[in-house]
């Protein structure tokens, strides 16, 4: 009877031990699993929070990579829409998912709307007026703040911009960025306090932000409402202006790990306290499944903060962090390095023609072939768009870096397959290497800048290393630049001279061909080469190009010369208005097409480029001749000629100063002269400075000569006494 009392009590004892064991355990599991889901929530509202703070980070980053620029400033002073739709307004607002962009003048007035990247009527400002009004009073006020006494307001106020949240007339709220367009020199583009125009972004706070907030953290169902109403399993955080108060809030549903967990767990310790021990360590497991999921979590998050999201490499913050701490090893150790500035060479024009994931798809590949190129010490950064960098540790002399740079072209050079496209680009590479303890880290990227910007000015596709004189050297081409831009303003020290083209057969002046001068206020009179190649490089060649030709055609209208051949640029012929451009010339000066002869080079045929074959057949159908220039140095076949039709093939003089002496060059231009007769072309030969050049290229029966034997180039007046001369000798 006591055995079995015992055994009862024994057996409660155990019963009562074993609920209240597993009461507890209930207890602390529910304890630990409200702690860990309430870690879990805070862990989520602070990437959500961090995610809204990142994209608004990234606005006024993407607005200055266009506001701060010398051409900003310069087109905006000159309304220039093609530019501002390509470089400031439209461009910014598609590239970079802006929803609405405004350019305002210095009296804040809007002098450009776009809105989805399509431009738009200014009176569409009206619609944000209310919301971006106070903020930009509140900027104009610290831009006056920080310029007062000052007569160029660019070093005071560059960096400054407001941001805020901001309800919309609509009811909607946005991010709204203002910054002010400066300079990237000021001496160069001075800027008087009062006179800078505002560059206004606005990204609404939409699904698309909630969307790629939720995408990059992993939550679930992320929205934004200004009065949200919750459901039992949504969380929310408020959105707050910068006064403090609430515009919204973003509402989510949580994920609660360890909630989840118990629910799976629960039937197990219902069932039986035999595998209690069990459970627990279950329960255990999934705490750290649990806690290595946040962990995981929060790594991605500090791991997308210092790496570029499309090419997974670091971005321009761990690039400057890095960058640092190799200068202090350098001024530590003594041990050098070299920063290498790379830039893809016309990616631009593979994202208009193949598409941005083909742009994007380049941008990844390009990422993973520099880094296969380094050491595990050297870093290879994405610092934004088609720019990279790589920072080579370890240098023991100048051509280490050097053999980094011709593997970055070499690698560079070999073919992307770009969904199915074979391409092929190039790179320019400006290097600096560190040697002196007083170098810093913005001294290294602006000379590696420098030395970059002399690779692209000297024809890409090549390295160049940091020297002291490059320094001058780039101040001297934005000089010419800056000087340039004023010439075509004014119209001041540009001039055109005339070399007559005769007939071979007689003395007769058949026409002449137009070349640009320039007689600069300090340098005297520049070469062509040097500051035609500056005007395209730096976007001046249209300008230049059309100055050319009214002055040409303006010329040959008043003269009684037969036509006029003005030379072109292949980069006027990329712009698809130029045939209009053109045309509209001869239309409003009264000439007709006729007397107007285009010269081209074969380069230009080398692109096989279905808008150039356009623009050439639109030309002859309207009458103008295209002549082919400097032919036979380079490329050109037969079947591009065929392709797109040319009326004149310019024989180069090099080949004509050889004649008489190599008799290759003599079947070569007989050559030439045979194909053109076949193809029912005129043949010019330039370079004409002897008799006997003369009379072998007329008894090779040669159409018309150009050379230094038979006039130099003339103004415009004297070519009028040559056309005279010829004519009175001729009626004699």
């Amino acid at each position: 009877m006591f055995q079995k009392s015992f055994s009862r009590r024994l057996r409660s004892l155990i019963l009562l031990t074993t609920v209240v064991f597993v009461a507890l355990v209930f207890a602390v599991s529910f304890w630990a699993a409200g702690r860990i889901d309430e870690n879990a929530l805070q862990r989520q509202a602070h990437l959500l929070a961090a995610g809204l703070e990142e994209i608004e980070e990234r606005i006024p980053i993407e607005q200055d990579s266009s506001a701060i620029w010398d051409d900003a400033v310069l087109n905006l002073r000159e309304n220039n829409d093609a530019w501002l739709a390509e470089n400031l307004a439209e461009w910014v607002s598609e590239y970079f998912a802006h929803d609405r962009v405004y350019i305002l003048g210095p009296n804040d007035e809007p002098m450009r709307a776009v809105r989805y990247g399509t431009k738009q009527p200014l009176s569409a400002f009206e619609f944000d007026r209310a919301a971006v009004a106070p903020l930009v009073e509140e900027l104009r006020a610290e831009m006056q703040a920080a310029s007062i006494g000052l007569t160029e307001s660019t070093p005071a106020i560059t960096g400054l911009g407001i941001l805020d949240r901001v309800p919309l007339s609509d009811g909607s709220v946005a991010i709204v960025s203002i910054r002010p367009v400066v300079p990237g020199d000021a001496t160069a583009v001075p800027q008087a306090p009062g006179t800078e125009f505002l560059h206004v972004s606005i990204k609404q706070i939409d699904q698309s932000v909630t969307d790629a907030i939720a995408e990059h953290f992993g939550i679930d169902n992320v929205y934004f409402e200004t009065a949200p109403i919750l459901g039992p399993d949504q969380a929310s955080i408020p959105v707050l202006n910068s006064a403090g108060s609430k515009v919204g809030e973003l509402v989510w549903t949580p994920f609660r790990p360890a909630l989840q967990m118990l629910v799976e767990t629960l039937p197990v310790m219902v069932l039986t306290a035999v595998f209690i021990v069990i459970a627990l360590t279950l329960l255990l497991f999934r705490l750290q499944r649990t806690a290595a999921r946040l962990e995981l979590s929060e790594a991605e998050a500090l791991y997308l903060a210092y790496h570029d999201p499309l090419s997974r490499i670091p971005n321009r913050a761990l690039f400057e962090d890095r960058l640092e701490r190799a200068i202090a090893e350098h001024r530590k150790s003594g041990i050098k390095l070299a920063l290498h500035m790379i830039d893809l060479d016309r990616f631009k024009t593979i994202n208009d023609t193949l598409g941005h994931p083909s742009g994007d798809e380049l941008i990844r590949t390009v990422a993973m072939r520099l880094s296969s190129l380094i050491s595990e010490a050297d870093t290879v950064a994405r610092l934004g768009g088609d720019e990279f960098a790589i920072i080579q540790v370890n240098v023991t002399r100048i051509e280490d870096s050097l053999h980094l740079g011709d593997l970055i072209l070499e690698e560079l050079s070999r073919p992307f397959d770009l969904h199915g496209h074979e391409v092929s680009i190039s790179a320019s590479v400006g290097i600096v290497c560190c040697g002196e303890l007083k170098d810093d880290a913005a001294d290294l990227v602006r000379k590696a800048d420098i030395a970059l910007y002399e690779a692209k000015a000297s024809g890409r596709n090549r390295v160049e290393v940091f020297a002291g004189e490059l320094d001058q050297i780039v101040r001297e081409r934005r000089s010419i630049e800056i000087d340039l831009r004023t010439a075509l303003h004014d119209g001041t020290g540009l001039n055109l001279v005339y070399q007559p083209i005769f007939s071979s057969q007689s003395a007769r002046i058949l026409g002449a061909e137009a070349l640009v001068r320039w007689d600069h206020p300090t340098k005297g009179r520049l070469s062509p080469d040097v500051f035609i190649n500056i005007a395209e490089e730096r976007g001046l060649i249209d300008n230049l190009g059309l100055w050319v030709l009214r002055e040409a055609i303006g010329f040959v209208k008043h003269s009684t010369l037969p036509w006029v051949a003005v030379n072109v640029s292949p980069v006027q012929f990329r712009d698809p208005r130029f045939a209009d451009e053109v045309f509209a010339l001869l239309k409003d000066l009264a000439v007709t097409p006729e007397r107007l002869e285009l010269e081209i080079t074969e380069g230009l045929l080398l692109q096989n480029s279905q808008s150039v074959q356009h623009t050439l057949r639109r030309l002859r159908q309207h009458g103008i001749r295209v002549a082919l220039d400097d032919f036979g140095t380079g490329y050109s076949s037969i079947s591009y000629l065929r392709t797109y039709g040319v009326d004149k093939l310019k024989i180069d003089q090099s080949f004509v100063a050889q004649m008489g002496i190599d008799m290759e060059v003599d079947s070569i231009v007989r050559s030439i002269i045979d194909l053109a007769r076949a193809m029912r072309m005129k043949v010019t030969a330039e370079g004409v400075e002897t008799e006997q050049q003369r009379t072998a290229l007329t008894d090779l029966a040669c159409d018309q000569l150009q050379g230094y034997l038979l006039s130099r180039p003339v103004t415009a007046d004297r070519l009028e006494e040559l056309i005279e001369e010829a004519d009175w000798a001729k009626a004699g």
